[in-house]
């Protein structure tokens, strides 16, 4: 389980936006792109739309999708396409892994949220950026890293939320333009030899279940295999036998068996409709009595395991059970290795060649007030609409050449 869970009372971490650092980490940003991540060229599209919503003096949300823990420092790329920095809103764990890290990320615009519970602080921060629209301000909606370049999961609320509660700011104060949302789709084409690429991963997956290489198999019918193995051994895991049926049907079946028992003890057998939103409940119940509550040892350790078990529901929730049907991208096979791996040692290694392009979509306005009589809000599905469509569009991109830093 990766240390996205820290057992220490939560303080907010405001940005402390320092030019110099700004500079310095914009300059060093295609190196560390490329070691870190194997990104070696990128390319932005419609920046045009972003830039003219700075020139308007609008309050600027850009709303990403997020299929790769790299997302936020490719975001720097089109910061950089459009000379303006960006503030990141991002998990508190982020701020906590090493001191490097907790000392860049607020001095280039990162500020913290806490995923456990209510976070006023970062809300108010928030806000407060988007009203007084000198930087953009990026979020993921889809709140954590999801592997899935070609699928778009449940979006959090808190977009239309914030991009409300700034645009209600500058009516109240009487400040000349909007605030806006501009959709983000980020797509990852991977140009190298995918074989030789995977092999060594499924060449080190294989050997941990035991088995003989699989390198004689169509690379396609050697990653299912693995995939079945893998899912195979969580339900002997959990269910205490590997159960029939295709992935389709058996990967919600043990998401409920791992969330149902956890929803009785914590919220009272309340489900909501979509597996994240009832995972971050269910961490918000748990968690508070892990940093404050006077504890047993037996009990502690019986609350970590239940969070280990939500980890797993989360990770089983990013796998599509069709995702490798028909004719998968190279992109496809690629995500899915690297899922594996992620899952087995909560790391993967970069795969480059990478070309990233990042879309963005037109501005979508946010009113001070919401019409209530609307089924739903009309900003998050927006939002929604334009992320499906530029995910659609994406994967008839081929890359026309590289933007050199």
């Amino acid at each position: 389980m990766q240390n996205i869970v820290i057992a220490k009372t939560y303080r907010f971490v405001p940005p402390r936006f320092n030019p110099f650092w700004a500079r310095i980490i914009q300059w060093y940003l295609p190196t560390y792109l490329r070691k870190s991540f194997g990104i070696t060229s990128w390319a932005c599209v419609g920046a045009d739309r972003l830039t003219a919503s700075l020139e308007a003096g609008s309050g600027v949300l850009l709303a990403s999708n997020h299929c790769r823990p790299c997302d936020p420092m490719v975001l720097g790329l089109l910061a950089r396409e459009v000379s303006r920095p960006f503030h990141v809103m991002a998990s508190w764990h982020l701020f906590m892994q090493n001191r490097v890290q907790s000392f860049l990320l607020p001095r280039i615009g990162g500020f913290s949220v806490y995923r456990e519970g209510l976070d006023r602080e970062s809300l108010k921060c928030a806000t407060r950026i988007l009203a007084e629209a000198r930087f953009p301000l990026a979020i993921f909606p889809e709140g954590f890293v999801t592997r899935n370049n070609d699928w778009l999961l449940h979006l959090m609320d808190g977009v239309a939320f914030l991009a409300r509660s700034a645009a209600k700011q500058r009516a109240a104060a009487a400040l000349p333009g909007k605030v806006v949302v501009h959709p983000v789709f980020v797509r990852y084409f991977f140009e190298g030899d995918l074989n030789a690429t995977l092999a060594p991963v499924l060449d080190e997956i294989e050997a941990r279940l035991s088995w003989q290489s699989q390198g004689h198999l169509p690379l396609r019918e050697r990653i299912i295999k693995a995939g079945r193995a893998l899912l195979g051994l969580k339900e002997i895991e959990y269910l205490g036998a590997s159960q029939p049926g295709g992935a389709r049907e058996r990967l919600p079946h043990l998401i409920n068996h791992l969330l149902e028992p956890l929803e009785q003890e914590w919220t009272g057998g309340r489900r909501e409709p979509d597996p994240m939103t009832r995972i971050k409940r269910l961490r918000a119940a748990i968690v508070p009595d892990i940093i404050h509550g006077e504890l047993t040892e037996a009990e502690r350790a019986r609350r970590w395991r239940q969070l280990a078990d939500l980890y797993v529901a989360q990770q089983l929730h990013c796998y599509s059970g069709d995702y490798l049907a028909d004719a998968p991208t190279p992109e496809r096979l690629l995500e899915t290795v690297e899922r594996y791996e992620e899952d087995l040692t909560d790391s993967a290694r970069p795969h480059p060649p990478l070309h990233a392009v990042i879309s963005v979509g037109n501005a979508i306005e946010a009113a001070p007030t919401r019409d209530r009589s609307a089924d739903s809000d009309p900003i998050t599905n927006e939002l929604r609409q334009q992320l499906e469509t530029m995910l659609e569009q994406s994967k008839a991109l081929r890359r026309a050449g590289p933007l050199t830093p």
